[in-house]
């Protein structure tokens, strides 16, 4: 097999220099990152030769629909844009006897307390990226799948309302969700974001402007690849 049609290669490590062989290229070494995008490049160039279905199968225990080709697996995490509470809080009274001070004293303290728990409140209610867990997501020709016991996610292209890559490991999208929840915004973290992203886009978003310039690939990857003995298929 080759990098073009294993999933993925863990370790990235060169091959021994002997003498008469190139040196080994200047710069950062060739990882595992590198390796989920020279993958990517593969799926991408299949994709758009028309030979994705004749790629072999990932074995995975992701149940898929019929026709449905599994592509790649691994680990991830899931973050959803969401606040952490509605905005309420419990407001406490105090009821102080004893001398002037004590009950000033104790009715002061109280009201701190109110004060902080309606701030705490009040922050909780801001939405932000908040992590659910970890697991593994599975990536088919058709949707990718993590797998999570309470975080659960079934991403079908068809049913993106949004999506980007927000970083080389970070794919973000956001849907309307079928249990009722509203519309939602998720980022799944993983080395295949790449692949991920350039799948959902092939699919549904074909004039996204990081399909069209080609911005889901490092500058140069190609030459890259090249120094470090791994042909790439061309993908721009």
């Amino acid at each position: 097999m080759d990098e073009n049609t294993f999933p993925v290669r863990h370790g990235g490590q060169l091959p021994a220099q002997n003498q008469g062989q190139p040196p080994v290229p200047a710069g950062p070494p060739w990882g595992p990152m590198d390796d989920h995008l020279l993958y990517t490049c593969g799926v991408v160039h299949d994709l758009a030769q028309g030979n994705l279905p004749h790629r072999p199968p990932l074995p995975t225990t992701t149940r898929l629909a019929p026709g449905e080709l599994s592509l790649a697996a691994g680990p991830a995490a899931r973050s959803t844009f969401r606040p952490l509470g509605d905005g309420s809080y419990t407001q406490t009274s105090t009821m102080a006897m004893g001398s002037t001070g004590f009950v000033v004293g104790a009715l002061a303290v109280n009201a701190m307390g109110n004060a902080s728990r309606r701030s705490q409140a009040q922050a909780n209610a801001q939405s932000r990226w908040v992590l659910e867990g970890h697991g593994e997501v599975t990536v088919t020709d058709r949707r990718a799948i993590f797998g999570h016991p309470q975080s659960w996610l079934d991403l079908p292209w068809s049913g993106l309302a949004t999506m980007d890559l927000a970083a080389p490991d970070t794919f973000e999208c956001a849907f309307h969700d079928i249990h009722g929840k509203g519309y939602t915004t998720v980022r799944l973290h993983s080395l295949w974001a790449s692949l991920i992203f350039v799948l959902a886009a092939h699919a549904a978003f074909p004039a996204h402007p990081r399909l069209l310039s080609h911005g889901w690939l490092p500058p140069g990857f190609e030459a890259r690849a090249a120094a470090y003995g791994r042909p790439c298929p061309s993908v721009r």
